[in-house]
């Protein structure tokens, strides 16, 4: 097979001779031999490309090529570590360390077994040489998933119309309550919601969405362990509403058990697939902050929801607040964060109108000096607001076109609103 590979914006392509069913399936191979975020894995991929990439991590060549693979692709990554003379012996020992860790999965690789499985289950397996894949994940660079292993009918979202909601899993009841209303309300605007499937905000913003009408794809659920594994098993119900009317998505293969290592990892997937993030309740110590760390990393928007400052479910929202994340109440707030430039902004809210709203300060001055019942002449007012008589009588002129005083037999006084 021909070594060469031709790129195609970043490293995507299929090399002559190799068809999309070669590099699909080699993907698919590769996604159950390699962790979540291999620095490795991922450089000769996206060096070499995937078909190569799993021949040299079975064992099957080892080109000479490699080594230097390793070095380009992780470059960015660990810019700033050592000598560039350094650079090819580092990256040969990463690449030794890597074969080790990869060589007890060898035997248990059978891809075509894992499509058959996702596809049982009506699913499909998404590379990132598809149309559907989403944009937005080529922002996370070496940490970008290998492929995505998703269960549903709807194609992957625009990232540009996507948006995170995540939350603390022990959620209260101010928490579940306004997560519902603004997931409810970004998909009757035609907004994603995505989240984690997770018990409290994540599954509650599911909840919200699918509560919509609307007909474009209300939610999407980002899985730990594999698209065919229902977890938590108590949300049973509500992953399989989303699976049928939006989409259960995972970058490991069918039977992937949700390791906590995995869900953290998964998190950065949420914030790249999101053109921003909505934090609605979130301890000291939450997933939920680090996805928000993610999606700052990513240049995305970041938003929290005010809580009590009694509550220490709000607390991680009131530290990401202090730290510059936008702050907002409602979906109105929220759909601003993507809606394009001029458009979708929200007013600032308007209280019922005061009697002194637009008065200059002198004319605030005589109004206040003005008895609400019971008149007084012009003398008694300019000693009440401190003013000279001939500035008081300008200020009532001016009170009474605005219909804010009256003169009676006794004098100036307020005049008698409706």
């Amino acid at each position: 097979m021909n070594s060469t590979y031709q790129t195609r914006g970043g490293g995507l392509g299929v090399a002559e001779g190799e068809t999309m069913d070669d590099v699909r399936i080699a993907r698919a191979a590769l996604s159950r031999l390699f962790e979540p975020m291999d620095g490795v894995g991922t450089a000769l991929v996206e060096v070499l490309g995937p078909v190569e990439a799993l021949r040299i991590a079975v064992g099957e060549v080892t080109p000479p090529a490699a080594p230097t693979a390793v070095a380009a692709g992780t470059e960015g990554a660990h810019s700033g570590r050592g000598q560039h003379g350094s650079a090819s012996q580092e990256a040969s020992a990463s690449l030794q360390t890597a074969l080790e860790r990869w060589r007890p999965r060898v035997a248990h690789l059978a891809p075509e077994r894992d499509l058959e499985t996702i596809a049982r289950f009506g699913g499909r397996l998404v590379i990132p040489e598809d149309g559907e894949w989403p944009e937005g994940l080529s922002d996370l660079g070496i940490d970008a998933p290998l492929c995505l292993w998703v269960r549903g009918e709807e194609p992957l979202p625009d990232t540009r119309k996507s948006l995170a909601i995540v939350g603390s899993r022990d959620a209260t009841g101010y928490g579940l309550s306004v997560a519902g209303e603004l997931a409810k309300g970004l998909a009757d605007r035609g907004i994603t919601v995505v989240s984690g499937g997770a018990y409290g905000i994540d599954g509650q913003a599911h909840r919200g969405a699918l509560a919509s009408a609307a007909r474009s794809l209300p939610t999407v659920a980002v899985m730990a362990g594999g698209a065919d594994r229902y977890y938590p098993s108590g949300h049973e119900d509500l992953l399989r509403e989303i699976a049928r009317r939006g989409l259960v998505v995972s970058e490991v293969p069918p039977g992937s058990a949700p390791t906590k290592h995995r869900f953290l990892k998964r998190n950065r997937l949420i914030a790249a697939l999101s053109s921003a993030t909505v934090v609605v309740e979130a301890r000291w110590r939450s997933g939920a902050l680090s996805t928000a760390r993610r999606a700052a990393d990513l240049g995305r928007n970041v938003a929290a929801v005010p809580g009590s400052v009694y509550s220490a479910n709000s607390a991680g929202c009131h530290a990401l607040l202090r730290n510059g994340a936008t702050c907002v109440v409602d979906e109105k707030e929220v759909y601003e964060l993507l809606a394009p430039a001029g458009e979708g902004l929200v007013e600032d809210p308007q209280g019922p109108p005061a009697p002194h709203d637009g008065l200059s300060l002198v004319d605030l001055a005589v109004l206040e000096a003005l008895p609400v019942r019971r008149g007084a002449e012009v003398e008694r007012l300019a000693v009440v607001a401190g003013l000279s008589e001939a500035e008081v009588r300008a200020g009532l002129g001016r009170l009474a076109l605005e219909g804010l005083c009256e003169r009676t037999d006794e004098g100036w006084r307020r005049a008698k609103r409706g």
